[in-house]
């Protein structure tokens, strides 16, 4: 096996063993569910985000730069938007010949349904792309993008983004299924 190879069966595991079984059955109400105030996620077209005015014609992710300290609690809308698009997104266009994904346009996900889509999406280019790469492609920088280390760290960087970002999401989904105390067994 190469070691493309085996870095894409590190994530490939994680996420057919515990990640996307995790996701099955994610409804609307709980893609959305801000269990705290102030919750960052992502909002409908008309409605005014942290860092944008009000769109009227799409979704959009609330953000500031600088990031806030301490880091608001984000929604699994908003966890999910941030694995799709910051993790794999911009390296899917970056380093395996993708569409340029730009956080500020992106069509981000109304719905539970459309974000599993757009996710499958992405992690299905992400994993190809990664199988695809030689050990000299995962020695050297990528040719193109404004990451300057090695294609093996990269790799290795958004294993771990995924992995974690998805430990955050199942939290999320416990804690909606146990509010109060009380199991919602639609889970």
């Amino acid at each position: 096996m190469r070691r493309s190879e085996r870095l894409a069966d590190q994530l490939d595991r994680h996420w057919h063993k515990n990640l996307r079984p995790r996701l099955h059955g994610l409804a609307d109400e709980e893609y959305f569910w801000e269990p705290v105030r102030d919750c960052w996620s992502i909002r409908p077209p008309g409605t005014p985000t942290v860092s944008m005015p009000p769109s009227s014609e799409r979704w959009t992710m609330d953000f500031a730069s600088p990031a806030p300290v301490p880091a608001p609690v984000t929604t699994i809308a908003w966890r999910l938007a941030h694995i799709i698009v910051s993790c794999l997104g911009y390296r899917v266009g970056w380093h395996f010949g993708g569409q340029e994904v730009d956080s500020q346009t992106f069509a981000y996900a109304g719905s539970a349904d459309e974000a599993l889509e757009q996710l499958d999406e992405m992690y299905g280019r992400w994993n190809a792309g990664v199988r695809e790469l030689s050990d000299t492609d995962l020695e050297n920088p990528p040719a193109v993008g404004p990451e300057h280390f090695p294609m093996e760290g990269i790799v290795l960087h958004v294993n771990r983004e995924l992995i974690h970002h998805g430990a955050e999401i199942s939290l999320l989904r416990d804690l909606y299924r146990w509010q109060d105390g009380a199991v919602l067994h639609r889970i």
